[in-house]
């Protein structure tokens, strides 16, 4: 059975997060483990609390996974601070990890500011290179590149800037458009739009974390990158289309659902 671990927060909610990023491995058909960086108080409405753990605690985590059930693939969530980044940064080269997908998560649905004064620039400069790929949405994109994005034309640019300013994989998602759900693929093999009908459903809780778990879930079966990326963008879009109502604010995703069954 393949295997692919998820590096983020715990959401006690159950909508994002570690939880989001297990429920949806096990629904892609691969075996799920979990490095917990940080526990957070949260719900549909947003982020009340958020403890992290010790960077040593999250060393110990890595280490259990990697020292006995080796990760077919890694996807990282929320990561706070830069003690933690390095840590990361540290085990995955120490472990010679392989097909990482990088969620780098800023700020949650809610709005909730999810990086620490600094964190950014160390996320950048210590993951980034040993990603596989990046899956920012359009507002983490326009703070990574540092321009606005206003078109698909923005899109591409911004994209094609983060490939060759950052040497990995970009897709810049498009979910955040009025219009369309479009997504821009930029890969050492040029521009590829991953198109998605827009679906009219507040309830989107979790979203980045269930897509790149998605990823990271085909990388580990064995799919090319543009094959990943377009299954998992099939898969989530399958969950909005669900659009089962859960909280008072914006509601979680029916993770379980998959080929036409709910789990």
């Amino acid at each position: 059975m393949k295997t692919a671990l998820a590096i983020a927060g715990s959401d006690c909610s159950g909508g994002a997060g570690i939880q989001a990023d297990i429920k949806t491995m096990i629904t892609n058909g691969v075996y799920a483990m979990s490095a917990i960086t940080a526990l957070t108080a949260q719900n549909t409405l947003g982020v009340s609390a958020i403890m992290e753990v010790t960077p040593r605690f999250l060393e110990k985590q890595l280490d259990s996974v990697f020292t006995d059930i080796y990760p077919d693939a890694v996807k990282i969530g929320m990561v706070s601070s830069p003690a933690l980044i390095e840590v990361i940064a540290e085990r995955l080269t120490f472990y010679k990890a392989k097909n990482i997908v990088l969620d780098p998560v800023m700020i949650a649905t809610s709005g909730s500011k999810l990086l620490k004064s600094g964190a950014a620039d160390v996320l950048t400069k210590k993951l980034f290179p040993l990603a596989t790929i990046i899956t920012p949405n359009i507002p983490e994109a326009e703070v990574l590149a540092e321009r606005s994005i206003s078109s698909s034309e923005d899109m591409q640019s911004v994209a094609k800037h983060l490939y060759e300013k950052y040497g990995c994989n970009v897709l810049l998602k498009g979910g955040h458009n009025p219009c369309d759900a479009n997504d821009v693929l930029y890969t050492k093999s040029g521009c590829k739009w991953v198109f998605g009908k827009r679906i009219n459903n507040p309830n989107t809780h979790g979203t980045g974390c269930t897509l790149s778990s998605a990823i990271a879930s085909n990388l580990a079966k064995g799919y090319s990158l543009e094959e990943s990326v377009c299954q998992a963008k099939e898969y989530l879009t399958r969950l909005l289309k669900i659009n089962i109502n859960l909280g008072k604010g914006s509601g979680p995703l029916a993770h379980g659902y998959m080929k036409g069954r709910t789990i």
